[in-house]
This record gives C-alpha cells, sequence and structure tokens, in this order.
C-alpha cells in the first residue's frame, strides 16, 4: 500500500462540517480530526457529522474519499472503540492514528490505510515496529503531545527552533518510515501568521525527505504546496543532469565541474518525481 494524497494535509475540527469543503478546496487531502480538536463532549456529534455529510443512500459523498483522512482516538480508549463503528459506516479506508505506540494498536486497524501519529516518547522509540505493520502507510510525528509526555513545557525555543529532542524524534519518525519504504509527514507549524517561518521549514521537510507535511490552517496549505513543488528551474537542472547521466554510461561521472554518482542522481530523479506530482 502507497500514500499519494499529495503534500500539505489539513486538519479539520470534524464537528465543524460547515468547513469541510473549504478544507478540501485548499489542501491535498483534509484529515478530519475526532481527537485533539473536538471537545470531549462534541466527540459524539462530530462523529454524526461525518456520517451527515454522506447523504442518503446511493449518493456521493461530500468529501472525497481518496483524498479523506480521519484521525482516530487514541487505541484502547472508548472514544477509539466509537470511532471505529462510525468509520465503519463510512467509505473512508485511510485513518490517522492518534498516540500510536505499538504494533498491536495497528491489528484493530486492519481494515484500513493507516498513518501512524507517534507524538508520545513510547511511539517515537517503537517507531520502527510501527512502521514495519503491513496496514501502515505512512509514519507522522507530533512535537507539542511528544513534549508534554516528556514532562516539557514546550517544542520549540524562542528563537522559534525546535528543542533537540524534538529534532531526534522528527528524524527518528523519517528514518523509521523509510526504512519500511512508507511515507513521512512532517509536524504542524502552530504559528499560524508566520508564513515565511512555515515555508522554511517545510522546504527543510521536502530537502529532508519528508513526502507530506500537516497544516492547522488554510493559509498554510498553499506555502507548503509551493515548498513541495519544485521550481522550473530545479527541474530543468535535474532533467539536464539525468540526461548527462545517460550519455555517460557509467557508474561516476563529471559534470560541470562535480562528480557525479548515484546518491546525486537519486536527488534528482526525487526532483523530477515530485514535478510529476504537482503537474
Amino acid at each position: 500500500m502507497t500514500f499519494v494524497m499529495g503534500p500539505a494535509l489539513l486538519f479539520c475540527p470534524a464537528d465543524r462540517p460547515e468547513r469541510y469543503q473549504k478544507a478540501a478546496t485548499r489542501a491535498d487531502a483534509v484529515i478530519l480530526d475526532l481527537e485533539d480538536a473536538v471537545a470531549p463532549a462534541h466527540k459524539q456529534r462530530a462523529r454524526g457529522a461525518i456520517l451527515a455529510q454522506l447523504g442518503a443512500a446511493g449518493d456521493e459523498p461530500e468529501l472525497d474519499p481518496s483524498r479523506t483522512i480521519i484521525r482516530v482516538n487514541p487505541a484502547g480508549t472508548g472514544e477509539f472503540e466509537k470511532d471505529l463503528h462510525c468509520l465503519a459506516h463510512t467509505p473512508y479506508k485511510t485513518v490517522m492514528l492518534a498516540k500510536a505506540e505499538s504494533a498491536e494498536q495497528l491489528e484493530a486497524l486492519a481494515r484500513y490505510q493507516v498513518i501512524a501519529l507517534c507524538e508520545t516518547a513510547t511511539g517515537v522509540l517503537n517507531a520502527p515496529a510501527i512502521a514495519a505493520a503491513p496496514n501502515v502507510v505512512a509514519l507522522m510525528w507530533g512535537a507539542e503531545d511528544l513534549l508534554a509526555s516528556l514532562g516539557g513545557t514546550s517544542s520549540r525555543k524562542d528563537d522559534g527552533g525546535y528543542r533537540a529532542v524534538a529534532f531526534h524524534a522528527r528524524s527518528s519518525v523519517l528514518l523509521s518510515a523509510r526504512a519500511f519504504g512508507k511515507e513521512a509527514v512532517d509536524a504542524v507549524y502552530t504559528n499560524i501568521p508566520d508564513l515565511t517561518g512555515l515555508a522554511a521549514e517545510a522546504a527543510d521537510a521536502v530537502a529532508s525527505g519528508f513526502g507530506s507535511k500537516a497544516c492547522i490552517h488554510p493559509s498554510q496549505a498553499a506555502v507548503v504546496r509551493g515548498a513541495f513543488a519544485p521550481s522550473e528551474a530545479e527541474v530543468s537542472a535535474a532533467a539536464a543532469l539525468l540526461q548527462a547521466a545517460a550519455a555517460a554510461g557509467q557508474g561516476v561521472f563529471q559534470y560541470k565541474g562535480q562528480m557525479i554518482d548515484g546518491p546525486i542522481l537519486k536527488h534528482a530523479e526525487a526532483v523530477i518525481r515530485r514535478a510529476g506530482e504537482h503537474v
């Protein structure tokens, strides 16, 4: 199973159905959130809103199932069981499991493609085993819940950069996902007005190997999409390099004064692949 929904994944509170379509038009995929974005007293209403937008029997759902993710509550909770009951009556087959901590938790979601959200110390340490689960298509990491699980107070320093432990978790989840051929989703950027900071962080996510980044506001989606879409100059340079490699017909060669080998060619191939995804 592969995850191909695109780079900008936008969270939308599931109890705010009037926002569903706006989220869908702004981002590559919508994450209807049944967990943190919904107050405990409103969770049943949120599940009802998901079911209500499906319409009458035979109608097309308001949201495209191929571009919709449902974030469910943590495994082992009563709300998780209620979420599963709701999902069973929908066409949605991609689930984000909040606070994923073990491969065993994924067994209850065997019918679904799962984005495992590693946002606790246990989840980050168990990321390799979670990534190996057959129904997991992607791993995502979460900064603030992680720091809360550690007894910390903030994932970022005063200058806006992540603390060392957050960077460690980010890298661990990325490495675990890619080691098992799964997609990696970067955490949300919580400073909504700071689109410049978001652009820099999204660009770093691309360069590091993440395939997607989660958003919490519609204004962030275009910035993330822009960061993941290579420029015309980058595509042109990558294509020229690959053509030169084909003409050279050997493992290592010189191109514009630089030694070119396998890893550099893979970088160029990644640029071409991302360009194709943004056509």
